[in-house]
């Protein structure tokens, strides 16, 4: 096959995993393209958690066509899985299905994939051809490699800021920094990642919900680092907390008041994570929440949360909107806390997409190691 064909497919399969965004977690994006005769005779995602996985979506796709799968090829954006979860293995069905070769993206870092899928597949006489537009692929899954071998959520930073570096006025004002097309981009995000974190000042300042307003859209997990519990039982978290699941992320305390506060915000379905002694320790919290199989985390704090994450080293990306506005004065930036000293103790970050939205550009960065080189 012609490797402009092959990139057409591979293409293909991965516009077809991009429609389970948000859906699948804590189980990656995957999609999948059955070829014949340089033809798609099926084609496959995986939906939402817990549903068909991508390979045997496409043959039931090819068999609700009344196409025969045998002798055919499978372009298939991730390593086909070889264990039992929610679904059984992909390779059986593929060896079943009578597949000659398959063609695969990325490498699944799950310790009980990672390799094993392709070596069952070659041992019963399947060709397989890995890593074809594999950074492509990869794209599609920065999170499920960060969280499968981790075990702790992905975490992103998102804030928008003036041209000057501003997250409000002198006086506190801060609706709207951005324009509306960046806010409608952001209800995307806080579709894609799992859960959605703030702080308890930007809770009480703001009063906010939390969701993803979009049409099609999946509610995030509601996060709030609130160690003292000084959320307000009327406030909009709480009172939607029955409909949409909402974290209040606390310090252990034993005073009669403190867990009187706590059972009235739990009868309100509120969620309770202690973690941490006198204050919220990010690090515990993050561990609680993989091991609740939340996979991904959007920070949309205020700039002291912001250091904290950025300080501890946990946070692996930044979404930074900055608007065309100058504000000047002294008006607050986005990352507070107490700064570093000298130049070397920064931030590293690695630019990786800069575009326009409306009137403002996103920049997307990574998060890399705290160390800024001169050279």
């Amino acid at each position: 096959m012609e490797n402009d064909s092959k990139e057409r497919f591979m293409r293909a399969a991965i516009e077809l995993a991009k429609k389970g965004e948000g859906w699948t977690n804590p189980n990656p994006l995957v999609g999948a393209v059955i070829v014949k005769e340089n033809q798609i005779i099926g084609q496959g995602y995986h939906h939402k958690y817990g549903d068909l996985h991508a390979e045997r979506d496409a043959l039931r796709d090819c068999h609700e066509r009344g196409n025969d799968p045998s002798g055919a090829q499978i372009f298939v954006t991730l390593e086909p899985c070889c264990h039992t979860g929610k679904q059984p293995p992909c390779v059986e069905a593929i060896v079943e299905a009578g597949i000659k070769k398959v063609v695969v993206g990325s490498r699944d870092p799950n310790p009980l994939v990672s390799g094993k899928g392709a070596a069952f597949l070659r041992e019963r006489g399947v060709e397989v051809e890995e890593d074809f537009l594999r950074s492509e692929c990869d794209a599609l899954n920065f999170i499920f490699f960060h969280y499968i071998t981790s075990k702790t959520p992905y975490v992103a930073l998102k804030y928008a800021m003036t041209a000057d570096g501003k997250i409000a006025t002198a006086a506190g004002k801060s609706k709207w920094i951005s324009c509306q097309e960046s806010r409608d981009y952001v209800h995307q995000l806080r579709k894609q990642y799992s859960c959605i974190l703030c702080g308890i000042g930007t809770a009480l300042a703001d009063d906010p919900l939390l969701t993803c307003r979009i049409e099609g859209g999946k509610n995030p997990t509601r996060i709030i680092c609130d160690s003292n519990l000084r959320l307000p039982l009327e406030s909009k978290l709480v009172q939607s907390a029955a409909d949409v699941p909402t974290i209040v992320a606390c310090c252990d305390n034993t005073d009669p008041d403190f867990l009187e506060k706590e059972k009235a915000l739990q009868e309100k379905g509120v969620q309770i994570i202690r973690a941490g002694s006198s204050c919220v320790d990010l690090r515990l919290l993050l561990k609680a929440l993989g091991e609740r199989n939340l996979d991904s985390v959007l920070v949309e704090g205020g700039s002291k949360i912001n250091f904290s994450f950025l300080e501890q080293g946990l946070a692996q990306k930044l979404y930074c909107f900055v608007a065309p506005k100058i504000f000047g004065g002294a008006a607050p930036s986005p990352v507070g806390g107490q700064g570093v000293l000298e130049v070397s103790d920064a931030f590293g970050l690695a630019a990786k997409n800069a575009r326009k939205i409306g009137s403002d550009f996103l920049i997307e960065y990574d998060i890399t190691e705290r160390v800024c080189s001169q050279e």
